[in-house]
């Protein structure tokens, strides 16, 4: 299938690891220059290997989405090595670091970098980038939120509580932009093996006395068995597989819409 992205400017901020990585390499070989923004200094390097893999134009800034003037100078710089943007996917997000079950795990002190990174992040980047698909009357925004913000999980409520927000606020989203043709959705990974989850399952681990402690994939494997019905762990790729069919023509009329990708982990519930 044609997904008609060639030649396309697409974003993915979180782009130098995990899911958002995986997403700029779907965009990549659909023949899309790509823009990765990310808190890591190996952010260009990973742009480099993506233009070397799939020749195309990519282009690799180092982004603190808590800080506006960096997403701003990063724009500039995508406009003018890459062209205007006609996508963006925001895939930048931390966990707490502990293991909150119960909530009493954490104090106030836990919630506020996590509410900062992944809700003023997220809104930092929207109002950034949308102003210029407004211009353009084109465009998508796909954020990647988690079905942790749909089921109220107590593995680490801040987190959680944060993707519900992320979800909320890309309806919003959808409903000012759409008048002027630029589509938003979200989309909700299940258990994907990324850096974020391993954190879950250290921050547990350690909380445990020494006799009840597992290894990560005895711990995994458990969790990934008893609630999800496909019985296997969902992929990065998996995860941009959707977002990129849904940063496509093919689904110009989707927009508003939360898309789970979790081997039916929400149905479980």
């Amino acid at each position: 299938m044609d997904l008609e992205l060639r030649d396309h400017t697409a974003v993915v901020t979180g782009g130098a690891s995990g899911i958002g990585l995986a997403v700029a390499r779907g965009f990549a070989a659909e023949g899309c220059r790509v823009a990765l923004w990310d808190v890591a200094s190996s952010v260009d390097d990973q742009a480099n290997r993506l233009a070397d893999e799939f020749g195309v134009r990519t282009l690799g800034r180092v982004v603190d989405v808590t800080k506006i003037a960096t997403i701003a100078a990063a724009l500039a710089a995508t406009e003018v090595e890459l062209g205007p943007v006609d996508h963006l996917v925001h895939a930048a997000a931390i966990g707490s670091g502990k293991f909150g079950f119960p909530f009493t795990n954490l104090t106030p002190a836990d919630w506020p970098r996590v509410l900062e990174v992944n809700v003023m992040g997220m809104t930092n980047v929207a109002h950034t980038v949308a102003p210029r698909l407004i211009e353009r009357r084109r465009g998508t925004l796909a954020f990647i939120a988690s079905v942790a913000g749909q089921i109220g999980s107590q593995t680490d409520p801040p987190y959680s509580a944060a993707k519900a927000a992320n979800i909320n606020f890309a309806q919003c989203l959808a409903k000012d932009l759409a008048p002027h043709g630029v589509r938003v959705n979200t989309v909700c990974p299940g258990m994907v093996q990324t850096p974020l989850n391993r954190g879950v399952w250290q921050a547990w681990h350690d909380a445990q006395p020494a006799d009840k402690r597992r290894s990560y994939e005895d711990w995994a494997g458990d969790k990934i068995r008893n609630v999800v019905p496909l019985g296997r762990w969902q992929k990065p790729e998996n995860v941009a597989d959707m977002v990129v069919f849904l940063s496509s023509s093919r689904a110009s009329e989707v927009t508003g819409q939360t898309i789970n990708v979790d081997g039916g982990f929400v149905m479980h519930w």
